[in-house]
């Protein structure tokens, strides 16, 4: 299948599909854009469809699965987007300013979409348990991997009690000695990688709490994690790792800090100050 053509093939086979495919196809042509940003359990949700029959209606155009079907809509939509990004490099100053504000709307909605999106009873759960466990793990993968790093950045300055993890084997090591109560903040988009799943196993074998921040609560990780921090941002499959998908989750880290912060003020605000003399030790 051609990267233009995946929704002439939906409106050819449209009168071959079952009743429950067609609410699939006739959302999809309707949405051209959102459906590619969407989760199978989102995209059944709002068709009023069950999973399964996602499924199926992409084996109907050929594809092997929904995340292949994510591709082609990505893949239709790019041409357009490219065409209109070849106008704003040669448009010059007016060009130039129009990316800007393109990538700068972009941003402002991810973080608006997160503020929309995040349960505030779930962020004071998160504080809760990051101010009750005696560890904290901050682990994530490939891009997510930053994020956990940053997040340990920042959490450490306030609480030695944060740690970070960057080894995928080194994070199951280290989720296997768990004390109880200990904690891990896991920064996954999808909630969908073989990663996630194993380490939230592994965690709660060993009684521990799993925070995840994701776009996607319904998610098989966000299913089992004690709780699920949503950002906002729309990321497709050729996005993977896109600068607002990092600032929604910054955003919500920033909250997380925020909350925390406000819960031992004198205790954090003591750490920093030992840090900032100690670091001001290297500037001369």
């Amino acid at each position: 299948m051609s990267a233009q053509d995946i929704f002439e093939t939906i409106s050819s086979q449209y009168f071959q599909l079952t009743n429950s495919e067609k609410k699939v196809a006739d959302y999809v042509l309707a949405h051209r854009m959102d459906a590619q940003y969407m989760s199978i359990s989102e995209l059944a949700e709002e068709c009023a469809v069950a999973d399964a029959t996602i499924s199926r209606f992409c084996r109907r155009l050929g594809l092997g699965g929904y995340n292949t079907f994510k591709l082609e809509l990505a893949k239709a939509s790019m041409a357009a987007h490219s065409a209109r990004r070849a106008g704003m490099e040669e448009g010059g100053r007016d060009g130039f300013e129009a990316m800007c504000r393109e990538r700068m709307q972009e941003s402002t909605a991810a973080l608006e979409q997160t503020v929309k999106r995040l349960d505030p009873e779930a962020l004071k759960r998160a504080a809760d348990l990051l101010l009750q466990a005696g560890r904290v793990l901050c682990m994530g993968q490939g891009s997510s991997m930053v994020l956990a790093e940053e997040a340990w950045t920042l959490l450490s300055s306030i609480s030695p009690k944060f740690a970070l993890v960057p080894d995928s084997h080194q994070q199951m090591a280290a989720l296997a000695l768990m004390e109880e109560g200990d904690a891990a903040l896991y920064f996954s988009y999808s909630g969908s990688t073989r990663e996630i799943q194993d380490a939230l196993e592994v965690a709660h074998a060993r009684k521990g709490k799993v925070i995840l921040i994701t776009r996607f609560p319904k998610s098989p990780g966000g299913l089992k994690a004690d709780v699920v921090l949503q950002c906002g941002s729309n990321e497709g499959p050729l996005q993977a790792g896109s600068v607002p998908a990092r600032v929604a989750q910054l955003f919500v880290l920033d909250l997380l800090y925020t909350e925390l912060f406000q819960r031992a003020p004198e205790q954090a605000v003591e750490c920093r100050e030992r840090i900032a003399e100690a670091i001001a030790r290297r500037h001369v």
